[in-house]
């Protein structure tokens, strides 16, 4: 078994928050990947690699697409990796970040809860996104490489999503839940995919919802908030999105 985070206390309740399109509008693994490839463009050649494995999405899951994916960082050293993940933080990190939600994890922090970062992207820059916002601690999906990385890399202990990213938290933590619930918790998310986090959190707050999950939100009187995004519509948002997987977005 893992070993505990150290010297976290959670007495004073906690503060649960996603990453992509909760605290920030975009997925970070894309704006990242925009970072990169704008600092390696030959990295480009990736997609001759990824697009073929599309059609197979469902077969895959996203667990499977996500380390295809990552062929973007193939053969790269760990410390030209480290490098441009600092710069990526430094670049994007506060300024492209909902400004309401950052207000959130500061109120957060003044009723002394312990603040917490759970993401199912990389953790190789989910912790110094976390570090840079004042997160007490934060977590991602964990990317095995040694000094350089491989092709598909594994996780360990798979992707930081659903019921994996509860259970992480209850191992890192030492959570126990008292009658299905944490004391003194709140849960911030934008996606259903979430709800095992969510459901143990005595307040919720959901960002942006859509569907079947703005109907649970109804249902169960959560809190919603929808700050303001940087595109008009899902075609602004896929067209970005676009741009930066073939690392041409220039905002």
């Amino acid at each position: 078994m893992a070993e505990r985070t150290r010297n976290v206390d959670t007495k004073g309740g906690l503060a649960l928050f996603d990453l992509d399109q909760t605290l920030v509008p975009w997925d970070t693994q894309l704006l990242f990947c925009n970072w990169v490839l704008r600092e390696e463009p030959w990295r480009r050649l990736y997609l001759l690699v990824f697009l073929p494995f599309l059609p197979l999405v469902h077969v895959l899951g996203g667990e499977g697409m996500k380390r295809i994916f990552l062929s973007f960082l193939w053969g790269m050293r760990r410390e030209r990796v480290e490098e441009l993940v600092r710069g990526f933080v430094a670049r994007y990190v506060p300024g492209e970040f909902y400004g309401e939600l950052l207000e959130e994890v500061a109120r957060e922090k003044a009723k002394g809860r312990l603040v917490v970062l759970t993401s199912a992207s990389p953790e190789l820059y989910a912790r110094p996104i976390g570090e840079a916002l004042g997160f007490d601690v934060s977590y991602g999906t964990r990317v095995e490489f040694g000094g350089r990385v491989g092709l598909f890399p594994d996780f360990t202990r798979g992707n930081n999503k659903g019921a994996v990213k509860v259970a992480r938290l209850e191992e890192e933590l030492g959570l126990v839940a008292e009658g299905g619930t944490l004391v003194n918790s709140a849960g911030y998310s934008d996606s259903k995919a979430d709800l095992p986090m969510l459901e143990l959190c005595e307040e919720v707050t959901a960002v942006h919802l859509e569907g079947s999950f703005a109907a649970l939100a109804e249902r169960r009187g959560w809190r919603v908030m929808r700050p303001a995004r940087p595109w008009k519509d899902r075609r602004g948002f896929g067209w970005a999105a676009l741009r930066m997987m073939c690392g041409l977005w220039r905002g």
